[in-house]
């Protein structure tokens, strides 16, 4: 399960309609207990896609680099990614699939029309295929 505090959610809801039609990115920082992922922070980088950014997102090894010494610095994993569909639905695509590593949650938010509509989050398993993961979105 990841649990998302409603700021950040509304933050990557944000960072998506305001990137619509084109598709957002972004890192997730927060804390792995008893098999629950806690969000604690989220931070939006480019989106470095050279070919159609409208289904795409690329992000770029300096990126990690630069998001590993992030959360070093403020005691926090680097947990997962985010990014937006638009005009799609919130559920991962194969090239999604293809570039996904299976330590991260990779949060999804569907942005239809330019307004969010739907947020998921997924995980790979043991064979590489997207599973959904359990997203609560806590009040504070």
């Amino acid at each position: 399960m990841i649990e998302i505090p409603k700021k950040y959610e509304e933050r990557i809801v944000a960072h998506g309609e305001r990137e619509y039609p084109y598709e957002c990115v972004g890192f997730m920082y927060g804390l792995r207990e008893n098999g629950t992922v806690r969000v604690r922070e989220v931070l939006e980088i480019d989106n470095h896609a050279t070919e159609n950014k409208r289904r795409r997102f690329q992000v770029l090894p300096m990126d990690y680099l630069k998001a590993e010494r992030y959360a070093e610095e403020h005691e926090l994993e680097l947990i997962g990614v985010y990014h937006s569909h638009p005009d799609h639905p919130a559920r991962p695509s194969e090239h999604d699939r293809v570039q996904a590593m299976p330590v991260f949650s990779y949060v999804i938010v569907s942005i239809k029309e330019g307004k969010g509509a739907d947020i998921t989050s997924w995980r790979l398993d043991d064979t590489h295929e997207f599973q959904a993961e359990e997203l609560q979105i806590e009040n504070e």
